[in-house]
């Protein structure tokens, strides 16, 4: 035999071997599944429970830490136009993102809109402590601030006027003649100027694409601040003593 032909030999069984070990096509066929009930016939593995304590207590610890106290429970539902557990949440954010927006972006906040959904509980009166501010925000929502235009800051108006829920706000008024149709709105104690831009805070939530409160399909801008909502609540107790909130003249219905 040839060295020609050995080498050609060699070759095409190389070719032939590499062939062979190319990965085929695979399909998923099928998918088997059972249910696994959680009841009272599973028992505690001890060496877990074990290795799992030590972190379990630190978290207890820092979340049953008392960071202020109640007088009275703050209600989600004791107002017509706005609540005590609302106004709550909106003065906080308003409070804790006018200094971080400020210091990243060097603009004022003018105020701010949470929707109603996002409040999930209340916080009744007594001590109040870091897991409080989980039971009312439990969700990993960041706080952003939405510049808004003059047209869409009439949509967000009228969204809030025409609303059933009553969503909270902070930095804003809203007032209604006895008919119910618009008398007035300020901010920051001026009247609505159609002609400027407004920055306001909310959930990036619902920026990106959560349940529309009805007006952020028409933005100029948004930035993100990087600061969960959660986290300004927190914040916001440890600078405290009392946590008090009322239903006040924010948004009214003259009589």
């Amino acid at each position: 035999m040839s060295i020609l032909n050995f080498k050609q030999i060699v070759l095409f069984a190389t070719i032939g071997l590499l062939a062979s070990c190319q990965p085929k096509d695979q399909h998923l066929s099928k998918i088997d599944g059972k249910l696994l009930p959680i009841d009272s016939t599973l028992t505690q593995v001890d060496s877990i429970v074990s290795f799992v304590s030590p972190f379990r207590n630190r978290i207890n610890q820092i979340l049953d830490s008392t960071l202020a106290i109640a007088p009275e429970d703050i209600n989600l539902d004791d107002g017509p136009r706005n609540t005590s557990m609302g106004n709550f949440m909106a003065d906080v954010i308003l409070e804790e993102t006018r200094p971080v927006f400020l210091k990243q972006t060097g603009k004022e906040l003018d105020f701010v809109v949470m929707n109603r959904g996002g409040i999930r509980s209340i916080i009744s009166a007594g001590k109040v402590t870091a897991r409080h501010a989980f039971e009312v925000m439990p969700f990993e929502n960041y706080i952003a601030v939405v510049e808004l235009d003059g047209a869409a800051m009439r949509k967000l108006i009228s969204f809030l006027i025409n609303s059933s829920r009553i969503h909270a706000i902070a930095g804003m008024q809203i007032v209604l003649d006895r008919s119910g149709h618009l008398e007035s709105v300020n901010i920051n104690g001026s009247p609505f100027d159609e002609n400027r831009t407004y920055h306001v805070a909310t959930s990036d939530y619902l920026v990106q694409g959560g349940p529309s409160i009805g007006f952020f399909d028409e933005i100029v801008s948004v930035h993100d601040t990087q600061y969960l909502v959660r986290n300004a609540i927190i914040d916001h107790l440890k600078k405290i003593d009392t946590v008090t909130a009322q239903v006040d003249d924010r948004f009214i219905q003259k009589n």
